[in-house]
This record gives C-alpha cells, structure tokens and sequence, in this order.
C-alpha cells in the first residue's frame, strides 16, 4: 500500500515509542520460529552484492539477521564499513561523497551491480550514495526510513538537524533533495505502527513506474528481521535490474 504525505503529520505516539523494544523482540522471536535462512521455496540468489547501512546509533551488529538472511539467500551482503552510525561530520555533500567513494571502494572486486539497503538514517544514505554512484547500482530498498518531510515536521526535526547541522531552521532545499528518489527502482517498507518516525514520511509524495512504497505491520526497531521486511527484500532482489516489477503482494 501507497501513500502521499500529508500536510500535517505529527510524531508518532508516546505508547507506540514505549512499546517499540517489546515489539521488536516479539518480532526477533517470530524471525527465529520462521527460520527464514531455510526457506527453500525462495530463489536461489545471483550473488550481486548487497550493502546494508544501519540506522542511527547502530552499526553492523544491529542488521546482522538482515546481512546472514541476504547471504543465505545467495546474496555477497556487505556491512557499510564504518562502523557506529553516528550520522554526518563536517559538511553533508563533501561526507556523502567520501561515504560513495568508500562504498564504491567495496564495489571494486564485484563485477555486478549492486543493491543498497539501508535501515532509518542508514536508508538515506542509501538514497544520497545511490544518485552519486547510480552505474553501479542496481536498485534502492529502504526500511523505515523518513526522507519524505517538510522542514517543519518535527518528528524527523533531529534527522535533519544532523543532516544539515541547523539547531532550528532547516533549509527546504535539503528537504527536496532528500524526497527526491534515486534514478533508479526504489522500495520504501514502511509501518503505520513505526513509534520512531511518523510512517507518511517514508512513502513518496510523487508515484513513479520505478519506484514503490510498500506498508508492513511492525516496529521500527525490529524492522531489520521482521519475516514481511525479509520477505519483501527477498523478492525485491530476485528482481532482474532490467526487468524490474513492483512488489506483487504490496
């Protein structure tokens, strides 16, 4: 399912922020009990590499289950390599660029393009490291992630604050940028019931042919091994870059 943000959007609530870390283990749980990585039903992968960001805060330990789920597929998953996400230092294009020139550095011994995942904060790089690098990749999946606001919004006020280093005012231009889609086939998974970020800021205003919002139900901590994320990734990277088709199940 789609949607446009709407004028108004507000945080989400302070019982669904509560409840995110019982809702992510309750969904780690249903990941195990699935046993996901056994799945023999799913294709056999082509091996294309797959580099998956994290989100803020975090670092690759955190989308382990996410990276182990794309290798078991037949995937070459890849970890940003930077360790702790701790968002943008210094100037946000000059960051971004060195951040391309180190994921393309990744890229080298692969011959085939790749898939860039990434995980809240970790999806916008994602979206920004893609229009730098776009030959070399393939398509865009991002979970979570709230590249669709104004500058007012509050509920994503400290994703741009740290973006573009404003304490108060955050320049429109950058907001337009980040909603603006990769050139590429791009799938943003998102949760009406995210208690981190409000879920219309992850779906786009403006519906193209390559790009797709798809909804799940689940929080936004446990995004990362919830069985209908993996699911919809699993079949976001079956799709051949020529060929690409929205998600059928959406």
């Amino acid at each position: 399912m789609a949607a446009t943000a709407p004028l108004a959007i507000s945080r989400p609530s302070l019982t669904l922020l509560s409840s995110e870390p019982w809702r992510a283990a309750m969904e780690f749980l249903s990941f195990k009990a699935h046993d996901l990585m056994k799945n023999k039903a799913l294709p056999a992968g082509d091996g294309h590499p797959v580099i998956i960001f994290p989100g803020l805060a975090t670092d690759g330990s955190v989308v382990a289950p996410l990276r182990d789920y794309c290798e078991s597929l037949g995937y070459t998953a890849i970890d940003w390599g930077r360790g702790y996400n701790i968002g943008p230092k210094g100037e946000l294009d000059p960051w971004l660029a060195d951040l391309a020139a180190h994921t393309a550095e990744l890229l080298q011994p692969h011959a085939h393009t790749a898939t860039l995942i990434g995980w809240s904060l970790g999806g916008i790089y994602a979206r920004e490291v893609a229009k730098l690098l776009a030959p070399r990749v393939r398509q865009v999946i991002t979970i979570g992630t709230p590249f669709n606001a104004e500058a007012d919004h509050t509920n994503v006020g400290w994703l741009f604050r740290m973006l573009s280093g404003a304490s108060v005012a955050i320049d429109p231009a950058l907001s337009e940028r980040l909603r603006t889609p990769p050139p590429l086939p791009t799938t943003s998974i998102y949760s009406r019931t995210d208690g981190v970020v409000a879920w219309e800021t992850c779906c786009h205003a403006k519906k193209t042919r390559r790009v797709q919002d798809i909804e799940i139900d689940g929080s936004h901590i446990g995004m990362g091994w919830n069985p209908a994320v993996l699911k919809i990734v699993a079949d976001r990277l079956g799709q051949r870059s020529a060929r690409w088709q929205p998600y059928a199940h959406a």
